[in-house]
């Protein structure tokens, strides 16, 4: 889905136990409403699966919340840790836009 869609796409990668990953998802939910039409959020808990912790590995991901951003199936930017609900959309918007 990531990699294949047309689409803006914010992988969060996080964890359950972190305070930050907790305080960013209605800020994630709430932006995935907002801007459904140029831009997709999933969510990948890094303990969930052997798979996802294979995943976070293979992105690089040593610090969470972490977030690629990817456009047409490549990483084109980077969130590491909170930022603001207006600078979350503002970024994304500006590489739908790109």
């Amino acid at each position: 889905k990531v990699l294949k869609s047309t689409k803006v796409v914010l992988v969060d990668f996080w964890a359950e136990w972190c305070p930050p990953c907790r305080a960013m998802a209605p800020l994630l939910h709430d932006v995935a409403d907002e801007l459904d039409a140029i831009v997709d959020i999933v969510k990948l808990d890094i303990e969930d699966t052997q798979e996802n912790a294979e995943l976070a590995g293979q992105y690089g991901v040593q610090s969470i919340p972490n977030m690629p951003i990817f456009k047409n199936g490549k990483e084109v930017d980077r969130i590491i840790g909170m930022v603001s609900k207006v600078h979350l959309e503002d970024m994304l918007k500006q590489l739908a836009k790109e």
